[in-house]
């Protein structure tokens, strides 16, 4: 089953999906029905956490050459960044690259503590789509955190619904821009999968119901532009859809470490370690003060 969130005369309203897929009827529990396309679409839980993992699929794993610990390392995108269905996501000026990363986000269920793996399918309360965009212009200075680079505003659409009763094994994930596939993948590359993450993150951390877990992404995340079309598709549970835009407001450079195209930025904004290639791209920002850079295995 299928529900969503949707906005009605300025409050949120819960719909079931009556006929699958985007294109199907939003039904309300007083019997009013709506078209999907003619709502404006909610994120389909209320998470007062947003935790994410950084490489779990294979082929990211390899475009980037890199080794894995024994176990998850993870960062947190804070709930102001959160996005739905439809909704515009803004690249801020000067930046340059913004990166979409087409994931399936884990939906807890109950109040989740201390928990072994095999007990963790008891915990979600279902599944959606998200896509964990990423503004890289920040890389040299947020790596250790990613606080900006993956937290800024409007960068984690989820939706467009809440699918229950979804067995996530085997199952197709891809990204589109402006309806061309960009990322291709099975969720049968995860390296930990979604019991083994809520179990992990549960030994310390308690998750409440509604709390979303981002799953990891499949290799070729690429840099967007305003007026592009995003589209995340999992077999299952439907496709996310979001435009990019050119935010009106500047990142401020009066205060702050600025946008950079450093050698970091540029091998994770384009797919790897594009210094030993021979690639430079022109500067156009002002660059941030030398940080130490990020260890590839932190890279998502």
């Amino acid at each position: 089953m299928e529900t969503r969130r949707i906005l009605v005369d300025g409050a949120p309203l819960a719909v079931r999906v009556d006929g699958g897929a985007n294109d199907g009827e939003l039904v309300a529990a007083d019997g009013r029905r709506f078209r999907a396309d003619a709502v404006r679409h909610l994120p389909p839980c209320e998470p007062t956490k947003i935790l994410c993992v950084h490489l779990n699929y294979e082929s990211r794993r390899a475009e980037f050459g890199a080794t894995l610990a024994d176990a998850p390392t993870y960062f947190h995108k804070p709930v102001s960044s959160l996005n739905a269905h439809l909704g515009d996501v803004v690249r801020p000026p000067p930046c340059r690259y913004l990166n979409y990363e087409g994931e399936i986000a884990i939906v807890i269920g109950r109040t989740t503590k201390n928990i072994r793996p095999s007990e963790a399918a008891d915990c979600i309360a279902g599944y959606t789509i998200a896509c964990d965009y990423g503004l890289h212009d920040f890389r040299d200075t947020d790596a250790g955190s990613m606080l900006r680079v993956k937290g800024s505003d409007t960068l984690c659409p989820l939706g467009p619904g809440l699918v229950t009763e979804w067995n996530f094994r085997a199952k197709r994930i891809q990204t589109l821009v402006n309806g061309a596939v960009r990322q291709d993948g099975t969720t049968d590359e995860m390296i930990w999968d979604m019991h083994y993450l809520v179990a992990d993150l549960a030994r310390t951390i308690t998750l409440r119901p509604g709390d979303v877990i981002l799953s990891g992404t499949p290799a070729s995340s690429r840099p967007v532009q305003p007026g592009d079309v995003v589209s995340v598709r999992v077999e299952g549970l439907g496709t996310l859809t979001n435009r990019i835009v050119e935010g009106e407001a500047h990142v401020r450079d009066d205060v702050g470490a600025q946008p950079s195209d450093s050698e970091e930025v540029l091998s994770t904004a384009l797919g790897g370690d594009w210094e030993f290639r021979g690639i430079r791209a022109p500067r156009k920002t002002q660059p941030a003060q030398p940080t130490p850079t990020t260890p590839k295995s932190r890279r998502s």
